[in-house]
C-alpha cells in the first residue's frame, strides 16, 4: 500500500464534518488518514486556521469533534513551509500550498482549486480519492 502526503484545506474538514454520507469524498479521505493511506501535512499556522474556522458558531461543531479532528491532523507530519513565490487571492491559503511543497509528492486537497496556483499538486477531494484508489489497486 502506497502512502500519500497531503494538506487538507479547511473546507475539506468542514465538508467532512457536515456530511451526512459516509461515502462522500471528504469523509472517505479522513478514513484514508485513519488507515494510513494518507499522512496529513501541517504546521502551527494550519492548526490555528483549522481551530478558528471549525469553532465558528455557524457550524455548531461539538468541541469533541473539533478536538478529535485536530488530534488526527497532528498524527501527521509537521513541516515548515517552502517559499513558493506564488501570489494568492487569499493570503491565508499560501501556507497550505507551501507546506505541501515541503514534502516531495505532497498534495493540497481543496474544494476551492481556484484559490490556488494551477498545479498538479492541487486537487479536489474526488481527485485525491481517485489518485489513492488507482494507485492502491
Amino acid at each position: 500500500m502506497r502512502t500519500f502526503y497531503a494538506v487538507f484545506d479547511t473546507n475539506v474538514l468542514v465538508s467532512a464534518l457536515m456530511s451526512k454520507r459516509a461515502d462522500s469524498p471528504t469523509v472517505l479521505l479522513l478514513d484514508y488518514v485513519l488507515d494510513g493511506r494518507i499522512v496529513l501535512l501541517y504546521n502551527e499556522d494550519i492548526i490555528r486556521e483549522y481551530k478558528e474556522v471549525l469553532h465558528r458558531s455557524k457550524f455548531d461543531f461539538s468541541e469533541d469533534s473539533i478536538h478529535d479532528l485536530i488530534e488526527l491532523v497532528k498524527t501527521g507530519l509537521f513541516l515548515d513551509p517552502t517559499e513558493s513565490g506564488e501570489t494568492f487571492p487569499d493570503i491565508d491559503d499560501r501556507v497550505f500550498y507551501e507546506v505541501a511543497l515541503s514534502k516531495e509528492d505532497g498534495y493540497v486537497v481543496t474544494g476551492n482549486t481556484k484559490h490556488f496556483p494551477k498545479s498538479p499538486i492541487v486537487v479536489t477531494p474526488a481527485e485525491m480519492m481517485q489518485i489513492v484508489q488507482e494507485t492502491n489497486k
